[in-house]
C-alpha cells in the first residue's frame, strides 16, 4: 500500500463549514479513487486548510473480461450495435458456439496516474455551502481563495492543475509546499508525507488536529478559570467555533467592569458570545463573575497585558450598548408593546404577532384544564409572552426573546410564576435544553408549540427530509419531552382539534398527530428504545395520551427482556400462524365461547382456566393503568401454552375437537391483542 496525503490550503475557511469540508473531501475521494481502495483514511480541518491521507493501492492491475454479444446470425444492426456499445471493431471478435464474443482487456493504470486525473474533477465539483470567484476570469471556486495544492504519493508529488479548456484554474498547480502560522511561522516548505507535514506544521505554530486544538482550548480555559477559583460556563457550540478560528490557541482571563455586573446574566453571556467569542465565567454557586475568557492565535509578548486590556475595552463597548438597551426597553411595560404585535407579520398566511398571541392564549386555557395550571396566570403568561420581540434587546441579539420576557416582567411587577412561564415557553429549544419549569410555563410552551405545528401544517409547510426551515420537527420533540418529563396525561388528538379552529386555513389532526408519533419514533430509537416493542403499543385507533402510550411501551419491553416474555412470543406466533391459515380456510375469524365439555386433554382445561385468570387480572389492571401488572400477568401464560401445544394436536381430524381448540387459541391472541399487537414484534 502506498500514502496519498492531500491539502488544500486557502484564505481563511469559516469554523462552520470546516468539519463539513473535510468530511466531504473523504466521500468524494472516496468514490473518485474507488478503485485504489482506500483504507485508514484520516481527516485534517483548521482555519486555513483541509487535508487527508489514506493508504492506496498501488496501482490497478490489468483485467480482462469476455462479453458474450449477438447470434453470429443475428441482424447486422445488432451487431453494429454491440460494436458500437463496446467501443470494438468486428475484427476483435471471436466465434464461440452461435455466439460472438468480444475478449476486452482494460490495461492497468498507477496509482499517480489515476490520482491525476481524478482529484481536480473532484476539486471543481467541491460542495462548499457558498463559494467565491477571485482574480481574473477562471470559472474555479473554493470557499475562499485556494492558494496552495499539497498532493503526495509516498512522498512524490502527483503532478496535475486546475486548468479546464481556457479556464486556467487560478493557476493552481499541486506541488509539496504548505505553509505555517500566517503571522508566528510564515512562508513556505516543503513536506513528504502526513507525517512529515504534521511535525513540521506543529514547529511552526499550527496544530493540524481539530481535536487536540479543541482540547488544549477547554483545558487551558479550565485551568485559567480554577486558578481564581471559578469555571467556565459550559458553551460546546463556541468551543467548536473557536477550535475553528485558531491554528495556535493561547487562553486569556480578562475583567468585567464593576458597573456593568448588574446586567442579566444572559444577556452578559451571548454579547460575549455573539460579538467577541468570548466565554462567560461563573463561581461555585454558578453566579455570574467579573471574568471572561478568550481566545488568541498568538502567544503574547508582554505577558498578554495589551492583549487584554483592548479586549477589555471593547467589552466595555459592547456592554455600553447592552446597558443601553436594558435601560430603554424598562421605560415601557410587557402590557404596553402588546398591541404593537398585530403590527408585525409573523407569517403572509398565519398572521401577525399579535393574531399568534391571541390562539397561544386561547389554547393555553384549554390546556391549563390538563397540566392543573393556574388560569390567571397562564392568561397572562400568553398574552406577554411574545411581548419582548419589540424590545431593543431582542432586537439586538434575537437569542434572548422569552428571556428578556421573563426579566421585564419582573421589573413590571408581575407575578414570578407569570415571568417564569415566559421566560421558559420557547424550552426545550433543544436535546440538552431544560422544559419549562413551571406549570405555568409548560401550559404556554404546549400551546406555543403546537399553534406552531397545526398553523404549518395548515398551510402545507410541512418539513421534507431535507428542508424544516419553521422548526416544526424541534417543535414536535419540544411537546413530546414535556409530556415525557412533565408526565402530563394530554388528550393530544383534542388539544390538536381545538388549535385548528382559530388557524386560518384547514389542518388535519390525523395529519399533525401523526407527525408527532414519528418524532416519538424517532426520540425512542435515537434511545436504543425497542422500535418494534413501540410499533406494538401504537395500533389503529391507539390511545392519543402519550403517557399512556409509552407506559405500555415501557411495560412490553421489560417483558420481552425476560426469558418468559421471550418463549411466550414464540408460543404466540406458533397460534397465530396456525389461527391465520385456518382462518384463511374458513374465510372468517374464529369467535365464540370455548366449550370445555369438549376438553379432552388436562392441558386444555389447564390453558382455558389460566386464561380466563389472566384476562380477569389484565383487564382490571388495564382499566388501573397498571400496564407492567398487566403485562406481566400474560407471562403467565407462557408455561400452559406450551404444555398444551406439546400435549393436544390443534388441528384434530374431528372438527368439534379442532374448532374448540382453535377458539381457545383465538382467545389467547384476543388476550394479549388487549395489551398490545404482538404480531409486530420482530424477530
Amino acid at each position: 500500500m502506498s500514502e496519498f496525503f492531500i491539502e488544500l490550503f486557502s484564505e481563511e475557511i469559516p469554523a462552520r463549514m470546516q468539519a463539513r469540508g473535510a468530511d466531504d473531501l473523504a466521500r468524494l475521494l472516496g468514490e473518485a479513487l474507488a478503485a485504489l481502495a482506500p483504507r485508514s483514511v484520516e481527516t485534517f480541518y483548521g482555519p486555513r486548510r483541509i487535508a487527508l491521507a489514506a493508504e492506496v493501492a498501488g496501482s490497478v492491475p490489468e483485467s480482462r473480461s469476455s462479453e458474450r454479444g449477438p447470434r453470429r446470425n443475428a441482424p447486422e444492426q445488432a451487431l453494429t450495435g454491440f460494436l458500437r456499445k463496446h467501443g470494438a471493431a468486428k475484427g476483435q471478435l471471436r466465434e464461440e458456439g452461435d455466439f460472438w464474443v468480444l475478449d476486452k482487456v482494460v490495461p492497468g493504470v498507477d496509482a499517480a496516474a489515476l490520482v491525476a486525473a481524478a482529484v481536480p474533477a473532484v476539486l471543481r465539483k467541491f460542495p462548499w455551502p457558498k463559494s467565491m470567484r477571485w482574480g481574473g476570469s477562471s470559472g474555479f471556486t473554493w470557499v475562499r481563495p485556494l492558494r496552495r495544492i499539497v498532493c503526495l504519493l509516498d512522498g512524490a508529488v502527483v503532478p496535475f492543475d486546475l486548468r479546464d479548456g481556457v479556464d486556467d484554474g487560478h493557476g493552481l498547480v499541486s506541488d509539496n509546499l504548505t505553509e505555517g502560522h500566517r503571522f508566528l511561522s510564515p512562508g513556505a516548505f516543503a513536506v513528504t508525507g502526513c507525517t512529515d507535514w504534521a511535525e513540521k506544521l506543529r514547529a511552526r505554530h499550527v496544530i493540524v488536529q481539530a481535536a487536540e486544538r479543541r482540547a488544549l482550548i477547554d483545558a487551558g480555559l479550565a485551568s485559567l478559570a480554577a486558578a481564581e477559583g471559578l469555571r467556565i460556563v459550559r458553551d460546546e457550540g463556541l468551543l467548536d467555533e473557536v477550535t475553528g478560528l485558531v491554528e495556535w490557541p493561547v487562553p486569556y482571563l480578562g475583567r468585567i467592569d464593576a458597573a456593568y455586573m448588574d446586567l442579566p446574566a444572559e444577556v452578559m453571556q451571548v454579547s460575549m458570545r455573539v460579538n467577541q467569542r468570548y466565554f462567560a465565567l461563573c463561581d461555585a454557586n454558578s453566579k455570574a463573575a467579573a471574568r471572561f475568557a478568550f481566545i488568541a492565535n498568538i502567544p503574547p509578548t508582554d505577558g498578554g497585558a495589551a492583549m487584554v486590556a483592548g479586549n477589555e475595552r471593547v467589552l466595555r463597548a459592547r456592554f455600553a450598548d447592552a446597558r443601553h438597551f436594558w435601560d430603554l426597553d424598562r421605560n415601557a411595560t410587557l402590557e404596553s408593546r402588546v398591541a404593537a404585535l398585530d403590527k408585525v407579520t409573523f407569517h403572509a398566511k398565519l398572521g401577525t404577532q399579535g393574531d399568534r398571541v391571541r390562539r397561544i392564549e386561547k389554547l393555553s386555557l384549554y390546556l391549563a384544564d390538563h397540566t392543573r395550571a393556574h388560569y390567571i396566570h397562564v392568561r397572562r403568561a400568553a398574552r406577554l409572552a411574545k411581548a419582548d420581540l419589540s424590545t431593543g434587546m431582542v432586537g439586538e441579539f434575537p437569542e434572548l426573546q422569552g428571556v428578556m420576557g421573563g426579566y421585564y416582567a419582573l421589573a413590571d411587577g408581575e407575578d414570578r410564576a407569570v415571568a417564569l412561564a415566559i421566560q421558559d415557553h420557547y424550552s426545550p429549544k433543544g436535546p440538552s435544553d431544560e422544559v419549562p419549569r413551571n406549570q405555568v410555563g409548560l401550559t404556554v410552551a404546549l400551546a406555543d408549540k403546537i399553534d406552531m405545528l397545526v398553523g404549518f401544517f395548515a398551510i402545507g409547510e410541512k418539513p421534507t427530509g431535507s428542508g424544516d426551515p419553521f422548526a416544526l420537527r424541534r417543535a414536535a420533540l419540544g411537546v413530546i419531552r414535556i409530556v415525557r418529563e412533565r408526565k402530563l396525561r394530554l388528550p393530544l388528538r383534542s388539544v390538536i382539534d381545538r388549535a385548528t379552529e382559530s388557524i386560518p386555513g384547514t389542518s388535519d389532526v390525523d395529519d399533525v398527530f401523526s407527525f408527532l408519533i414519528e418524532r416519538l419514533r424517532v426520540q425512542i430509537r435515537s434511545e436504543g428504545g425497542r422500535y418494534d416493542a413501540l410499533n406494538a403499543v401504537l395500533t389503529p385507533g391507539h390511545s392519543d395520551d402519550l403517557l399512556q402510550v409509552l407506559s405500555r411501551f415501557d411495560a412490553i419491553s421489560e417483558m420481552l427482556g425476560t426469558e418468559a416474555g421471550e418463549n411466550l412470543i414464540a408460543g404466540y406466533r406458533r397460534a397465530t400462524k396456525i389461527l391465520d391459515a385456518e382462518e384463511k380456510k374458513n374465510g372468517a375469524p374464529f369467535e365464540g365461547e370455548v366449550n370445555e365439555r369438549l376438553f379432552v386433554d388436562p392441558s386444555e382445561s389447564d390453558l382455558n382456566h389460566q386464561l380466563v385468570d389472566v384476562r380477569s387480572y389484565v383487564n382490571m389492571f388495564l382499566n388501573e393503568r397498571e400496564y407492567r401488572l398487566a403485562a406481566g400477568h400474560l407471562a403467565r401464560l407462557r408455561q400452559p401454552l406450551d404444555t398444551f401445544f406439546s400435549a393436544v394436536t390443534v388441528n384434530n381430524p374431528e372438527a368439534q375437537l379442532r374448532h374448540n381448540r382453535l377458539l381457545l387459541l383465538s382467545r389467547v391472541r384476543e388476550t394479549m391483542h388487549s395489551v398490545a399487537d404482538f404480531a409486530r414484534i420482530e424477530g
